[in-house]
């Protein structure tokens, strides 16, 4: 197991007993860390539940903990296309300064 999935499964067990500890069951945490998809995105969306989903309590909240998962999914997904939209523009800028590179290694 690589660090990366040791740090997923803490951030995602910690998730769950925070929704568990509010009432709801693991299988939310389970599927919203899988739908979160990143160690950041699952402590992000924990942080949420300890300030703000305690001061939910009427019957929507469930719907407001999904909003808040497909809001944080959102904005991870647009900062990875940005990630690759400066990373596209940096190579096409190389290209334009040095040209294509069309030597034979051979």
């Amino acid at each position: 197991m690589t660090d990366n999935q040791r740090e997923w499964a803490r951030q995602r067990d910690e998730l769950v007993r925070v929704l568990t500890g509010l009432g709801y069951p693991a299988e939310l945490g389970y599927e919203a860390a899988k739908m979160l998809g990143s160690p950041k995105s699952i402590s992000r969306m924990t942080s949420y539940l300890i300030h703000t989903a305690p001061d939910v309590t009427d019957p929507k909240s469930m719907e407001m903990i999904a909003d808040e998962i497909i809001s944080i999914r959102s904005d991870a997904d647009r900062w990875r296309e940005r990630k690759d939209s400066l990373k596209a523009n940096r190579k096409y800028n190389e290209i334009l300064n040095n040209g294509f590179d069309t030597s034979d290694e051979d």
